[in-house]
């Protein structure tokens, strides 16, 4: 079953990528991940059940490819899991581009569909905070307040560099640069505290 909830989570976030939230029909879902629209009821409920799904599935997705480790691999020094863990969000490959553009789509949608708002409040503070704390290890002095700070902005960014990219407003090389250079600058600001 794990699977089979897998394969419809995959659908959704493809689905949602190429035709938003507004698109997403139960059918096509349905078809999308070779399944019933039974099925899909079962598992989920309801649209607002898939959307909150769809939104938890798309965010351990991305903690999944911005955290990937070789086998073996030494493990990172601070600097450097921080930048991976916000550069890898800016990848052209299938997954994170599908995912990325699925996470925005949500975003968007939740100005329209207020049930989705907490659950995007709370994916977004989980993330914050994973980036402040990636702050904090490369500059364990800075104060709570700054870490959670420099952790909203970069974050924002991150996502308003991803729209842009996604949406050929701006190069994918650009994207990481302005993301290298933010990340710079938070952590020199965060230093002179």
């Amino acid at each position: 079953m794990a699977d089979r909830r897998t394969s419809i989570m995959e659908a959704a976030a493809r689905v949602i990528a190429r035709r938003g939230v507004r698109g997403l029909r139960v059918e096509e879902l349905a078809a999308e991940a070779g399944v019933s629209t039974a099925l899909i009821y079962y598992h989920f409920k309801d649209r607002t059940g898939i959307l909150r799904s769809t939104l938890e599935f798309i965010s351990d997705r991305a903690e999944r490819y911005t955290t990937r480790r070789e086998p073996g691999a030494p493990p990172l020094e601070a600097r450097a899991e921080l930048e991976q863990t916000l550069l890898l969000e800016f990848q052209d490959v299938p997954e994170v581009r599908e995912n990325s553009t699925a996470w925005g789509e949500l975003r968007a949608s939740a100005v329209f569909e207020p049930e989705l708002r907490e659950d995007l409040a709370r994916s977004t503070l989980i993330r914050v905070q994973e980036v402040a704390e990636l702050l904090g290890k490369v500059r364990p002095t800075g104060g709570a307040a700054a870490l959670a700070g420099s952790a909203e902005r970069l974050t924002a960014l991150l996502e308003g560099l991803s729209v842009r990219w996604l949406s050929g407003s701006l190069p994918l090389s650009h994207a990481r640069e302005l993301m290298a250079g933010a990340i710079d600058g938070e952590l020199e600001m965060l230093a002179r505290r």
